[in-house]
């Protein structure tokens, strides 16, 4: 149903016309971007991902039958000695696509690469409180709350509470049925 492809300049302008307002901008990137979101904002955010010894894979969401992108997901702080990752900037930017499901086909496509493919531990991320869509996502996925970083970020005069939340990989192999080094195709 979908398939993720590494996000791309041509890629950018999809990407900015999704991004509304700047609670919306934070909600998807945290502190990363600055609204409006830019091109130049991107080019920096791209520099130096999807590489062999990159850091961060950044991915965009392709429905498969219609070819549209309709996502965004990114699977960064690859960190090779302690086997981790986080999973940020989850976005299903086509409004016509949500509740149904694709939230959660993407983190488990990117949970399949952390596991699958990089051989990873942990996958972690974190996720505002008040995004009850995205936690339940997450929760179906296999992510369990870590903790709740209270007074997190400031947004205006309010302060946002953020939840902690991860997956081991005996998680995922248990929760997938997937066995351990079974070599699957990304």
């Amino acid at each position: 149903m979908i398939e993720l492809q590494f996000f791309e300049r041509t890629d950018f302008k999809q990407l900015i016309n999704w991004i509304d307002s700047p609670e919306f901008l934070l909600q998807f990137s945290g502190p990363k971007f600055d609204f409006p979101l830019t091109e130049q904002q991107l080019e920096d955010y791209i520099k130096g991902a999807n590489t062999d010894d990159s850091s961060t894979l950044i991915y965009k969401v392709i429905h498969e039958e219609t070819g549209n992108i309709i996502g965004h997901i990114s699977l960064g702080e690859i960190d090779e000695k302690n086997l981790s990752a986080r999973v940020g900037k989850v976005l299903v930017g086509d409004k016509s696509m949500r509740g149904l499901g694709i939230g959660e086909l993407m983190v488990e496509k990117v949970l399949e690469i952390a596991f699958e493919k990089l051989k990873l531990h942990r996958v972690s991320l974190s996720v505002f409180d008040f995004n009850h869509s995205a936690i339940f996502c997450y929760e179906k996925v296999g992510f369990v709350k870590e903790g709740l970083y209270r007074d997190y970020r400031k947004i205006g005069d309010e302060y946002w509470n953020t939840w902690g939340m991860s997956i081991l990989e005996s998680e995922w192999f248990t929760r997938s049925n997937r066995k351990k080094g079974s070599g699957a195709k990304i």
